[in-house]
């Protein structure tokens, strides 16, 4: 419960991971100073006792560590590098988690930044979506040098089940696509999958439970299957994210010269979900593309 007593901890980001990321290192002990763009997801924890500031400046002032999570590169590099940014609020000796989906190289860039501050940097993106985040279970992909990944361990446990130090700064960032590219597939896969048994005039009720006790069973199989069958596309993980995520997995791979075509055709699936207007929908609702 008191895992982390004593230790400040910045958290900047409270969308649908930020906010119950932000209540279970509370729940742990730690003294949480928060910061989000908009009024009502600060105006919410702000209520509930949370210290808020006005800008991720004055988070970093305050705190030893700082956490961002926020939606995707170009929102990391406002937060801790803009006009009001961490980068001009941070103490020496102090470290930056990022806990967003970030693309590779500007991870790495970012890394240099502070470090060259003397302040440390962690990539640390997570799988496991809002039920992860609210549960404390998420899988946290650790890109750090020894030393930080050391200070920074007690407040990953906080937040996930398993933590694992993939490698120097970046690989958390690596290990993070390539978990996009399996999720992003077999959702579809499902998809395509339960669209013959629905086309086909089956039940799909009995084809997941079917589906569900052999080789074919997987998480994304118990959860999304699922959110197909009851028609429901409430975010955990929206398609936009989704369809942002294999972009930069497409990006990184080929910045490092390979090719990735079932991937690319994912992509331009979740695209297609996109321009369709529902990008805002759980990334599960893909199955909307092949559905009746």
């Amino acid at each position: 419960m008191c895992a982390l007593k004593t230790t400040k901890i910045g958290l900047i980001g409270l969308g649908l991971m930020g906010k119950p990321m932000a209540r279970n290192l509370r729940n742990s002990g730690a003294n949480v100073i928060v910061f989000n763009r908009s009024l009502p997801a600060l105006k919410e924890l702000e209520s509930e006792g949370f210290t808020t500031a006005h800008s991720p400046a004055e988070v970093a002032s305050k705190v030893e560590m700082v956490i961002c999570m926020v939606s995707n590169t170009p929102a990391v590099e406002s937060v801790l590098l803009g006009d009001s940014g961490v980068v001009h609020g941070i103490r020496e000796g102090s470290i930056v988690i990022d806990m967003g989906t970030t693309e590779v190289q500007a991870t790495r860039g970012f890394a240099k930044i502070f470090n060259q501050e003397s302040v440390g940097y962690v990539d640390a993106p997570v799988s496991g979506g809002e039920i992860g985040a609210i549960d404390g279970t998420l899988s946290i992909m650790v890109g750090a040098s020894e030393s930080d990944m050391k200070r920074v361990e007690p407040v990953l446990n906080a937040l996930g089940k398993q933590v694992t130090h993939i490698g120097e700064i970046g690989c958390g960032q690596i290990a993070k696509a390539a978990n996009q590219i399996i999720v992003g597939l077999t959702i579809g896969a499902v998809s395509e999958a339960f669209a013959l048994a629905q086309h086909g005039g089956a039940n799909l009720e009995q084809v997941w439970k079917a589906l569900s006790g052999g080789f074919a069973g997987s998480r994304i199989l118990e959860v999304h299957g699922r959110r197909m069958i009851e028609d429901n596309f409430r975010p955990g993980g929206t398609a936009t994210t989704q369809k942002k995520d294999l972009n930069q997995a497409l990006d990184f791979a080929s910045a490092i010269g390979i090719d990735l075509p079932s991937t690319q055709l994912c992509h331009d699936l979740y695209d297609n979900l996109v321009q369709r207007g529902e990008g805002g929908l759980d990334h599960s609702a893909l199955f909307r593309l092949y559905s009746k």
